[in-house]
């Protein structure tokens, strides 16, 4: 006689669907396709890194003196689209210019994910011009570091070409550092926070800073890390003077520092303003000490790198500083602070009319379409009893 078990077979679990294993695509391009505004705002600062990385990834091709490690462009030789065969180049000089290339065609992908991205957001139910505009600065300035990296290459690393390799780079990172900033406010006009003295030193100590890095190019365009031997470079200027015009400068832009943070303290700037002053004058501090440092150390290349790294950080908290000087009032809220709701347009007072084709009046009152007031409105001529 057979006993059958009253326990019931085990469930086998049925396989997933189609369209739960089609899903997750879908999910990492919705931060693209229809990007929410905290998504802009992070692939906003994803550009910003990845600018700055170009400044950083193109500093250690120069003072590793990688620069003619791939001897041509587009190809890295003359037979090899890649790192390969006998350039009478060390084979550690053709991967860095080599990876830096692979890089540099990464951080381009990312700068048009961040115009598609700019391209699709919304403001409401607004396309953002200005947000569209300054993220095709990325892959358009991509694209002229990419011909100008061709031009030093087959000029040899011509040092004007070099030191403008490195000062286009600036002008993408300001744009990309404005996209952040301006992706999370209004496309309103601007109004300053901060009076005209200060906003005048923060703009001075841009100008300065940028003043600053570009003589920054012209000694390493006259010193040893130029290159090899036989690398073109600049002969206005001996080394020592273009070195004492870099202090120069140097001292100019730190003395500066000070001023736009005595400044922002004594005139009542916003404590954010404040912040970023101090995280400049930090940097910059510490951009004078290492400048010495390698001066007194016979100039070693990581000690070098590190200056041109901390650069791009000043460059982006001197930017950080003049945008927190003035406000456009946060994205999707009216100049009059009140959030638009969906479905409501501005009125060209500046009040939103309610759907349905309520409007309100110029007094502030709003009225129905019969003409009956909201509950809570006094009507215009008539006193609110409190």
């Amino acid at each position: 006689m057979r006993f059958v078990s009253a326990q019931p077979a085990p469930l086998q679990a049925e396989p997933p669907a189609p369209a739960a294993r089609s899903r997750w695509p879908h999910a990492l391009a919705a931060p693209l396709v229809s990007p929410s505004p905290t998504a802009m705002r992070g692939i906003a600062l994803i550009g910003v890194v990845a600018s700055a990385a170009i400044i950083w990834t193109g500093g250690a091709v120069r003072l590793s003196q990688s620069g003619l490690g791939c001897t041509t462009w587009p190809k890295c030789t003359s037979a090899s689209l890649v790192a390969s065969g006998a350039t009478g180049d060390p084979l550690i000089h053709r991967w860095v210019e080599f990876g830096n290339r692979l890089i540099t065609g990464a951080i381009f992908v990312i700068a048009i994910a961040v115009f598609v991205a700019a391209w699709r957001y919304r403001d409401g139910d607004r396309r953002r011009r200005d947000l569209v505009w300054l993220a095709s600065a990325q892959p358009a300035g991509i694209v002229a570091q990419a011909v100008i990296g061709g031009i030093v290459v087959l000029t040899k690393l011509a040092p004007f070409w070099v030191s403008l390799h490195f000062i286009a780079t600036l002008p993408v990172l300001a744009a990309a550092v404005a996209l952040y900033v301006r992706c999370a406010e209004s496309a309103g006009p601007a109004r300053p926070l901060a009076q005209p003295l200060a906003r005048l030193t923060a703009l001075a100590l841009l100008a300065v800073t940028a003043v600053m890095m570009v003589i920054g190019t012209l000694v390493t365009g006259t010193g040893p890390l130029a290159g090899a031997a036989d690398t073109p470079r600049y002969r206005f200027l001996s080394l020592t003077q273009v070195t004492q015009l870099h202090a120069d400068v140097g001292w100019v832009l730190g003395t500066l520092a000070v001023m736009t943070v005595l400044t922002l303290h004594l005139t009542g700037a916003p404590a954010r303003a404040f912040r970023f002053g101090w995280v400049a004058l930090g940097l910059i501090g510490l951009q004078g000490a290492l400048g010495y440092a390698q001066y007194f150390a016979h100039l070693p290349a990581g000690l070098v790198w590190v200056h041109v790294a901390n650069s791009a950080l000043i460059w982006i908290a001197v930017l950080m500083l003049n945008f927190a000087l003035r406000d456009r009032g946060k994205a999707g809220v009216p100049p009059d602070g009140a959030p638009v709701r969906e479905g409501a347009t501005a009125g060209s007072d500046g009040a939103a009319s309610l759907p349905g084709g309520a409007a309100s009046l110029p007094g502030g009152a709003a009225s129905l379409p019969d003409g009956a007031a909201l509950p809570g409105t006094p009507l215009p001529g008539t006193a609110e009893v409190r």
